[in-house]
């Protein structure tokens, strides 16, 4: 499909810095440019050819260069870089075990954030500080992040606002009376099967539907689902509600996921390098998947999101999107989900991406913790498991 060559304007940006003190210094930056990136080797969107189903060959040298294979938005680094600086290594022992799971679980990359300080950086795979990695379903909380700032700019009235009162071609199908809300927390009460192994689920066949003109593959794929609960009564894990999500906030703001990005994250978060959000077949970002950044600017990210997200989202947005809007207990006591984010017990949250993608945020002990990888199989519960268990041994021991 032939695409338009997209030029965004450079955008004036209030963004903002935080002292330790909370003092807030205005700054004004130019947002990143944003311009369409052409893949040198597309990949076809056949189901049966996934990226979840390649070698860990072929997805190790794709995860690290996504815009090769696949048609995107690339966002330029930013005028303001934050600058991360060194503190104390972590004792021999925490060193030890964390190269020992990112040896175990084929991982590329880790950096470990003590109130805003490096305590470890770390690459594996011929990984390097200045490449970008894929973030898979870590993009749902970025573009979480970015629902804030449109609500944050009156673009969206709430996340009480209808969903067809944003995109009204969804008017008739199952997410009539659905909030947006309710598309964040994943509880639109739609059926949906996200099973990564099988190449006839909804997760596998969603970007290989056939576009329609003028109309967003999500809405397309949205129109052949079926309702199985009432809105608001039943959670289940669906990547097209964030592509639904991401969907709502270009409708809303105007601008594409990547354009809105580098104004509301790329430039306040300071990144140290340049942003790549992939497109579907109809040319919209994928607001549930596939943005690629420097392990440093997932820390970054997370260190943004620590830090409250000032003069972009709602004061107190993370206390909600990263608080349990819905409980897992008592199957899993403690855990839950907010808004697009995962939440663990003693109020942890964070991000996670199939083949071991993660930003883990530590609110009580200012830590984040971004990881990299290319795990042998797209989920693993033993590894998310031993991912919190390290994170745990951090935080107490670090």
């Amino acid at each position: 499909m032939k695409r338009l060559l997209l030029s965004i304007s450079v955008l004036a940006l209030a963004g903002c810095v935080t002292a330790n003190d909370d003092t807030l210094t205005a700054h004004v930056a130019a947002a990143p440019a944003v311009t369409q990136s052409v893949p040198a080797n597309p990949a076809t969107m056949d189901p049966s050819d996934s990226i979840l189903f390649w070698s860990d060959e072929r997805r190790s040298a794709a995860f690290r260069k996504m815009e090769d294979s696949f048609p995107g938005l690339e966002v330029a680094a930013p005028r303001h870089t934050r600058t991360l600086t060194r503190g104390p290594e972590l004792s021999d022992g925490l060193k030890a075990a964390i190269r020992e799971y990112m040896e175990r679980t084929n991982a590329s990359g880790m950096m470990v954030l003590d109130h805003g300080v490096v305590r470890f950086e770390e690459y594996r795979l011929g990984m390097t500080a200045d490449e970008r990695w894929t973030s898979f379903s870590v993009a749902k909380s970025f573009t979480s992040t970015l629902l804030g700032a449109a609500i944050a700019d009156g673009k969206i009235g709430s996340i009480d606002t209808p969903v067809t009162d944003i995109i009204p071609e969804l008017a008739g199908t199952a997410y009539d009376g659905v909030t947006v809300g309710q598309i964040a927390t994943m509880t639109s009460g739609v059926a949906w099967n996200e099973d990564y192994s099988d190449p006839k689920s909804d997760v596998a066949r969603m970007l290989a539907i056939e576009p329609v003109a003028g109309e967003s593959q999500a809405v397309t794929f949205a129109r052949t689902l079926k309702r199985e609960a009432p809105a608001g009564s039943k959670w289940v894990y669906k990547t097209l509600e964030t592509n639904l999500l991401g969907l709502i906030v270009e409708k809303a703001t105007g601008k594409s996921l990547a354009a809105y990005a580098a104004e509301k994250i790329v430039e306040p978060a300071g990144f140290s390098g340049g942003l790549f959000w992939m497109q579907d077949l109809t040319g919209g970002n994928i607001g549930g998947c596939c943005l690629s950044v420097r392990l440093s600017d997932y820390a970054r990210f997370g260190q943004f999101v620590l830090e409250g997200g000032k003069g972009v989202v709602p004061d107190g947005w993370f206390a909600k999107a990263g608080g349990r809007q819905v409980d897992f207990a008592p199957q899993a006591p403690g855990f839950g989900y907010g808004y697009q984010w995962w939440t663990y017990p003693g109020g942890n949250f964070g991000a996670q991406g199939i083949f071991g993608q993660a930003i883990t945020i530590v609110p009580s002990e200012q830590v984040v913790v971004a990881i990299i990888s290319n795990w042998p199989k797209a989920t693993s519960s033993g590894g998310r498991a031993d991912f919190r268990e390290l994170v745990d041994a951090i935080v107490k021991n670090k």
